[in-house]
């Protein structure tokens, strides 16, 4: 036990899982405390009837609470440029960024909607809309569908009957985010200071969608393969070290899924690692980074900032998406990373 919290002492913040198989890893990480089994859904889907699942072909599940044929372009654009503002600040104290989006489910494993179930043209086209924008008021932004075109034909994108993607999905994310780093030149430090990564292992228990029915259709769904990499303990010299390249987001880049593992070892640098779920937001999660102790002491040469597609138009101030602790106006958001950041 001391070994494996030891290995992630770098890891800023943890949230607790959503089930046995992840708080297992988050007990071994030293988490003091687990949240709510349902804490990581949206604000306005954690109080939803059942009626919020979609039950597709297969057995597969997905969230009901994400429109298929509502886009909501207006606000994403608006929230990108909000997003771009602030990585301007940061990239100002020289701090690389890079915004990483998991795009939706119903997109990216669509195979198994429900027959007579499709995609509306505008939220078919949404991600790569987002990714446009972005490459036109110079926001990085990963290109999530070939992450995902690189997966093996026997690898699913997303958990059946999990809002998460896979870790498989998630490892491909942080290949792209690495090759992009190493192509700008956040190399800085000493090569081997990487983590070490474990063997694939297969656990079964109950997806976080399918918590969510009754215990008759829970049942029926059954219980998801969830396929992971075991834990490799860090040695002391890692342990001690600031890390180089900071993540921020929510659940899709927890450890138990193996996002920053995966970045750290391309990188051959240490990655540190601020999550939490999906009713904070991503505004709100990144004032807990930059407002820290961490940030303070030891800025990073390169950041990941972690958004999801589905919540993509909800801005700092919408009222009703995020915890009410995490609402506030966009402009005073702004205020408050212009502070941290000297900008």
């Amino acid at each position: 036990m001391t070994d494996l919290i030891r290995s992630c002492r770098r890891i800023s913040s943890l949230a607790a899982p959503v089930n046995r198989g992840r708080r297992r890893v988050l007990l071994a990480l030293g988490a003091a405390t687990l949240a709510p089994t349902l804490a990581w859904l949206p604000r306005n889907a954690r109080a939803a009837s059942t009626t919020s699942v979609i039950e597709g072909r297969n057995r597969w599940l997905y969230p009901g609470w994400e429109s298929l044929t509502v886009d909501a372009m207006p606000n994403c654009l608006k929230a990108l440029d909000l997003i771009h503002l602030a990585t301007q600040k940061l990239e100002a104290r020289g701090i690389r960024c890079l915004v990483m989006i998991a795009p939706l489910k119903a997109r990216s494993a669509a195979a198994n909607l429900p027959d007579g179930t499709t995609l509306s043209d505008a939220v078919q086209e949404r991600y790569a809309a987002i990714r446009a924008h972005g490459q036109s008021i110079g926001l990085p932004i990963i290109d999530g569908d070939a992450a995902l075109a690189t997966l093996a034909t026997d690898q699913h994108a997303f958990l059946r009957a999990d809002y998460h993607w896979t870790a498989h999905s998630a490892e491909a994310f942080a290949t792209r985010a690495a090759a992009q780093f190493i192509k700008v030149g956040v190399t800085k430090g000493a090569p081997g200071e990487g983590e070490k990564l474990g063997v694939w292992n297969t656990e079964v228990h109950y997806g976080d969608l399918a918590e969510l029915l009754p215990p008759d259709r829970k049942k029926a769904i059954g219980k998801d393969h969830f396929v992971i990499r075991t834990v490799v303990p860090a040695t002391a010299l890692l342990d001690s070290a600031p890390p180089l390249v900071q993540v921020v987001g929510n659940s899709m880049v927890q450890p138990y899924l193996g996002f920053p593992q995966k970045l750290s070892n391309l990188l051959e640098r240490q990655v540190g690692l601020t999550w939490t779920f999906g009713d904070t937001g991503p505004w709100k999660t990144l004032l807990n980074y930059l407002e820290g102790p961490d940030f303070a002491a030891h800025p990073p040469q390169a950041l990941v900032w972690q958004f999801n597609e589905g919540q993509m138009m909800n801005l700092p101030s919408a009222s009703g998406m995020w915890d009410a602790s995490s609402v506030m106006a966009d402009d005073a958001w702004l205020a408050r990373v212009t502070k941290v950041t000297g900008g």
